[in-house]
């Protein structure tokens, strides 16, 4: 699989058009799973800002699009407790910022179908956080107003992580965590 930190996935009928259009902003990869593209870009939030400007003036493109999803830290794993053990460590510089904060955890798998259950995972993740988070406020699990949703991604034996925070999400509405 190739170099990549962010993740995209197309509507119906759009896989070459929404190719074509987001190569302007990075390197883009077809992969083997049904719409869904991987990008490599040289700047996280660049790229996030300067497709989110894009957008404003090419609808097309703008529906086109299911879903756009930046990551700040991959792995690769070969098995599930690879992949639980990568996750703990990825996660660990962010417990910081999310003690004392409301959070859920959101992940989208593909590939490793019948052994990555991705409703196990989000939960044990936010357990994770839960019992290694410090702080005088309580941090809580949050689905209605989080103030950070942590995306995680797979493709196959591959994993992505990114930390949104509530104002990211209302500024980046192509995330589409929820």
């Amino acid at each position: 699989m190739q170099d990549w930190n962010v993740v995209i996935t197309v509507q119906d009928g759009t896989y070459t058009l929404v190719r074509q259009a987001l190569s302007r902003f990075g390197t883009v990869y077809k992969t083997d799973y049904y719409n869904v593209l991987l990008m490599q870009v040289p700047d996280i939030q660049g790229f996030i800002r300067s497709l989110a400007d894009h957008l404003e003036s090419h609808p097309g493109l703008r529906s086109a699009l299911a879903r756009v999803m930046p990551v700040t830290v991959r792995f690769t794993f070969q098995a599930v407790e690879g992949f639980e053990e990568g996750c703990r460590r990825a996660i660990v510089p962010w417990l910081g910022e999310l003690g004392g904060r409301r959070f859920h955890v959101r992940m989208h798998r593909r590939g490793f179908k019948g052994r990555l259950s991705s409703q196990e995972q989000e939960q044990q993740l936010d357990h994770y956080i839960l019992m290694n988070t410090s702080s005088e406020a309580q941090t809580q699990i949050d689905f209605e107003d989080p103030d950070y949703i942590l995306a995680v991604e797979t493709l196959g034996q591959q994993a992505g992580l990114s930390l949104w925070s509530r104002t990211d999400r209302q500024r980046y509405p192509l995330l589409k965590l929820d």
